[in-house]
């Protein structure tokens, strides 16, 4: 059988800047360290830093008086800041560099007097995050079913973002529907989609082409991952989404001579390699390495963390 990995796959700058900020808080400041929701979308990830201190929690009340705070990198709303300020909890902001990028965009639109359209998918914390970042209504569409539903005027100033996790052919169909029915719109033409997804995106793309299956490592609530196993099943593969080498299903691989095997952005590099050790238990393993993009962007963690602590004098 032969294993073919996706490049590049897994673990993206985003996803290791907001873990590097867990892991250094608590080196920095002890146990416990409370996150606002999954710091990413992947359980292993969670348990990994729960056991090392970390505690989750999803609303800022559940958090102790003067307790370290962490964002987790999908974003948080502007009303979350407010009230992480307002307790005066010290805070360490592990939102993703591109998703604030996105955010710092909704608000220019907005204070420029546009209405504005959020390209993404309702209940993401991404999306909750992105939509309270404005003071005004924002329209939410996943489809061009609906763009056509919007009952904005045709010549209203409108202006759009997008989720920065969502397929890229949705993404510019849907764009190309709100610019055909607005006369009077701005907005990026899929740069909001990071680079890392479409990165993985087209290298699922590529795995399809000499792969018989697709096989996703990743979470259910991941976006990137459910979207690359979608890429998968629309290239006429079957594609399946696993959490870790566990949710593997032997009757899979029945006639299959090649699988295709990658990551979602939040899936870390264990988990591939545990998959292709259970891949190996049931019949022998020829491993390749598709060729694609090296990726060696890195975002910096807050500058609190990068100080040395402070030595005592003699």
């Amino acid at each position: 059988m032969r294993v073919i990995l996706a490049q590049p796959r897994g673990f993206c700058a985003g996803v290791v800047r907001a873990i590097d900020i867990v892991e250094k808080a608590l080196e920095k400041f002890g146990a416990p360290v409370y996150v606002r929701h999954e710091i990413v979308h992947n359980r292993h990830v969670v348990e990994n830093l729960k056991a090392k201190g970390a505690i989750f929690v999803e609303e800022i009340s559940e958090i102790p008086d003067g307790a370290h705070t962490v964002f987790s990198a999908h974003g948080v709303a502007q009303s979350v800041v407010a009230d992480a300020k307002s307790r005066g909890l010290p805070v360490l902001d592990a939102t993703c560099p591109l998703v604030s990028k996105v955010h710092a965009q909704a608000r220019r639109y907005v204070s420029k007097g546009r209405s504005l359209v959020l390209i993404g998918h309702a209940g993401h914390p991404e999306v909750e995050g992105t939509m309270g970042q404005v003071d005004a209504p924002v329209y939410l569409v996943s489809t061009e079913a609906d763009v056509e539903a919007l009952t904005l005027a045709k010549d209203e100033p409108i202006s759009y973002v997008t989720q920065t996790t969502l397929s890229v052919d949705d993404t510019r169909a849907v764009i190309q529907a709100l610019r055909a029915k607005f006369t009077n719109i701005v907005g990026p033409d899929i740069s909001d989609i990071c680079y890392a997804t479409q990165h993985r995106q087209t290298a699922v793309r590529d795995l399809c082409k000499v792969a018989d299956m697709i096989l996703v490592v990743g979470s259910t609530k991941s976006s990137n991952s459910n979207r690359l196993c979608e890429i998968g099943r629309e290239e006429g593969l079957p594609s399946y989404l696993i959490a870790d080498s566990e949710d593997l299903d032997p009757t899979w691989l029945e006639g299959v001579k090649a699988i295709g095997l990658t990551a979602g952005a939040s899936a870390p590099e264990e988990l591939i390699q545990d998959v292709i050790e259970a891949l190996r238990r049931l019949g022998p393993v020829e491993l390749e390495h598709l060729p694609g993009v090296e990726e060696n962007i890195e975002f910096r963690v807050p500058s609190i963390l990068r100080s040395r602590p402070r030595v005592a004098a003699v």
